[in-house]
C-alpha cells in the first residue's frame, strides 16, 4: 500500500510515544509523522532528553535528519540547530549524546533494525554534516527579471534516484497563482511561518505527505515562511494548472487529507489551530 496522502497534520496534535521501533534509540520520544507499512520506512519527529547518550550505533537503514531544536553530537561532531545529515546504513555513531536535548525530525528509508547492516555506508549517499548557513541559496519561484518569492537550498539529491532534499523560504505577503501538480511524492515539514493553502492555515509543526499527481494550492503567506521539503521518486519539477476555480482565501477552513490512522486527531489538530 505505501504510505497513504496526509495533508495536513499539525505535529503538535499528535502524542509523544515512547521509544523507536524495538530498540533504536533506547530513552527517546518519538511522533510518527508517516509510515510505509512495506518497507518500514517512516518519518518521525524524535526528542532527546537532556543527558540522553548512547556509546555505540550501527543501523541497518539509510537516515537523514535535520535538527529543529537542540543539539546532537556524535563522532566528534556537533549537530546544533538548523544542521541536516544524511547517513547510509552501516554509517557507525560513537558517542552520540544530546547534552542539553533536542527536537529533530528524522526520515528512515526502512526499518532501521531490519536485516544486517553493510560493512561501509554508501560513500555515495553520505552527507556527514550540513549548515543551514553554509552556503548560498538558489532564487525560487520566479521568472527571469522578476523579483523571487523567496530563495531555496539545497541539501541534498541522491546520486541514484534523483530524490531530493531542500529548504525553502518564501517572503511575506506572497501569494501563488496557480494550482500545482508534481509527478513525484512531496513531503513538507513547516519549521517557521505560515501558509495558507487549500486545506487550511499550516502553522509551524504543520506536515504532508503528498503522493503524485495531486492537485494542490494555490498557496499564499503573510508572515514568509521556512519550509522543509523532501521529494521521493526523482526531482521535483512541477505541471501549473493557471485555471483556478475558486479564488485565493487568505482564511481558508482546515479541511484536511487524513488517513483512517490519523482520524483520531482531527479534533486536536481542529483545537489546536483555533488557539494558536
Amino acid at each position: 500500500m505505501g504510505r497513504p496522502h496526509i495533508e495536513f497534520i499539525q505535529a503538535q496534535a499528535l502524542p509523544w510515544r515512547e521509544g523507536l521501533y524495538a530498540s533504536c534509540r533506547p530513552g527517546t520520544q518519538v511522533k510518527v509523522l508517516s509510515r510505509d507499512d512495506e518497507t518500514g520506512a517512516t518519518s518521525v519527529l524524535i526528542r532527546y532528553p537532556a543527558g540522553w547518550s548512547r556509546a555505540d550505533e550501527t543501523l541497518q537503514a539509510d537516515e537523514e535528519f535535520y535538527v529543529i531544536d537542540g543539539e546532537l553530537k556524535m563522532n566528534g561532531t556537533s549537530y546544533p540547530r538548523d544542521t541536516f545529515a544524511y547517513h547510509p546504513a552501516g554509517y557507525r555513531r560513537s558517542g552520540f549524546s544530546s547534552g542539553n536535548g533536542a527536537v529533530v525530525i528524522t526520515f528512515f528509508e526502512s526499518d532501521p533494525e531490519a536485516g544486517t547492516a553493510p560493512d561501509e555506508p554508501d560513500q555515495a549517499r553520505l552527507i556527514e554534516k550540513r549548515g543551514l548557513f553554509e552556503g548560498g541559496w538558489d532564487k525560487s519561484g520566479a521568472p527571469p527579471g522578476v523579483p523571487p518569492a523567496g530563495f531555496k537550498k539545497y541539501l541534498r539529491e541522491d546520486p541514484y534516484t534523483k530524490d531530493q532534499t531542500w529548504v525553502r523560504c518564501t517572503i511575506p505577503f506572497h501569494q501563488g497563482a496557480a494550482v500545482e501538480i508534481h509527478p513525484t511524492v512531496e513531503e513538507m515539514y513547516l519549521l517557521a511561518g505560515s501558509a495558507c493553502g487549500n486545506e487550511g492555515v499550516m502553522r509551524p509543526g504543520a506536515y504532508f505527505w503528498r503522493p503524485a499527481g495531486i492537485r494542490h494550492g494555490p498557496y499564499g503567506t503573510n508572515t514568509g515562511t521556512l519550509y522543509l521539503f523532501r521529494t521521493k521518486g526523482g526531482a521535483l519539477s512541477t505541471d501549473y494548472d493557471e485555471a483556478n476555480d475558486k479564488p485565493f482565501d487568505w482564511d481558508p477552513p482546515y479541511a484536511p487529507v487524513l488517513p483512517a490512522g490519523m482520524e483520531q486527531y482531527r479534533k486536536q489538530n481542529l483545537d489546536w489551530i483555533d488557539n494558536y
